[in-house]
């Protein structure tokens, strides 16, 4: 029989940074997120986990920006509102799914750190997972693009996603 594990939210994040006119990084994320786990024990034996972030909730700390992101040029968030994960195979430090942004899906392979399993002093047991990996934002369709004076991109192709999730099981 399986576990099941729901995701506690005030103790994980869904985030991304994108190098911004070559020089620095912009960092963002998801307001709005679930996010599960299935596993065949409390040591995570052949785990299954999924998450999804609302766009709409996107938050990079500048309004016009994610105004921008959520529009036709990136996102189009009226029309694909969200973003999806699923991960089914947990190997050693990665685990691969498939990710879909914008109704496209791709196989991905995140960095994994599993915390591991304690007991809070509630009685409820807890796992605590690191995901990290990166995407070609343009294998989504998020293709709008300029260039700098010197013909460097003002938006990087390459994203970096960071998912902390703290679980609790059910």
């Amino acid at each position: 029989m399986s576990t099941k594990w729901n995701l506690d939210k005030s103790h994980s994040e869904v985030q991304f940074k994108v190098k911004h006119m070559v020089i620095s990084t912009v960092s963002g994320e998801f307001l709005d997120f679930d996010a599960s786990a299935e596993s065949q024990d409390d040591n995570f034996g052949n785990p299954s986990f999924e998450f999804t972030a609302n766009i709409d909730s996107i938050n990079t700390k500048n309004p016009q920006r994610d105004e921008h992101l959520k529009s036709d040029d990136f996102f189009n968030a009226s029309e694909f509102p969200t973003l999806t994960f699923k991960g089914s195979e947990l190997n050693g430090d990665k685990l691969n799914g498939e990710i879909t942004i914008k109704g496209t899906t791709k196989p991905v392979s995140l960095d994994a750190n599993f915390g591991g399993v304690i007991t809070d002093p509630y009685g409820h047991q807890r796992a605590g997972f690191e995901f990290e990996g990166e995407i070609n934002r343009k294998d989504f369709g998020l293709n709008w693009s300029a260039t700098t004076e010197t013909g460097g991109l003002v938006v990087a192709d390459k994203v970096k996603l960071i998912v902390n999730l703290e679980l609790i099981k059910q």
